[in-house]
């Protein structure tokens, strides 16, 4: 995985709630084994319409938030099913960060465990957050290492994430690479297991 510690953007405001893994990828395109090639249907169903034109008034399709690597959205983001398809569709839509005051557990999980960031801030501060980028383009910067959220106008917003994530996010492991750190200690319990 690439590694997280500072991702400088503008943010695109999702000013909904509830948004279900069906909503971010749709079951029609879980064709794929490969975990690329998914962005480009990530929120279908709100992008485009029955015809395949794009929908000029959703958030991900005006010009002035194309290209950025931070989703913000409101309460439950991620719920429905557990389909780890839904984080593959963000990150290959080039979302670095999904902020949000509350996450499903295992969409959560599954953000750690593919090289998203999701980050919990209250729901007021969730509020704050997407009515500036609503208003106009509002770039902010992430800093997973300071644990802080900080916007152009100077505002910061301070986030708790678990050191274990943390650390796996900052140095790109996923947790089979995690194991790698401790060979030396795996490597001397096979030797001592085999003179047994």
């Amino acid at each position: 995985m690439q590694p997280i510690n500072i991702v400088n953007s503008v943010i695109a405001p999702l000013d909904r709630k509830n948004v279900d893994t069906d909503q971010i990828i749709s079951k029609e395109f879980l064709k794929r084994i490969e975990r690329t090639g998914f962005g480009e249907f990530l929120f279908y169903h709100w992008r485009f319409d029955e015809q395949g034109n794009e929908n000029p008034d959703f958030v991900l399709n005006k010009p002035e938030y194309k290209g950025s690597e931070i989703l913000v959205a409101q309460d439950n983001f991620g719920c429905g099913s557990s389909r780890e398809h839904a984080p593959w569709a963000i990150l290959d839509y080039g979302f670095r960060v999904v902020i949000a005051p509350s996450f499903a557990d295992i969409f959560h999980n599954n953000c750690f465990k593919n090289g998203i960031l999701p980050i919990r801030l209250t729901e007021e501060e969730c509020d704050e957050i997407l009515a500036k980028g609503l208003e106009k383009p509002y770039n902010v910067e992430v800093n997973l290492e300071a644990q802080t959220v900080a916007g152009e106008d100077g505002k910061v917003y301070n986030f708790n994430i678990d050191p274990y994530y943390k650390e796996m996010l900052l140095n790109g492991w996923d947790e089979i690479a995690l194991t790698f750190k401790y060979e030396d200690h795996i490597a001397a319990y096979e030797a001592k297991r085999i003179a047994f």
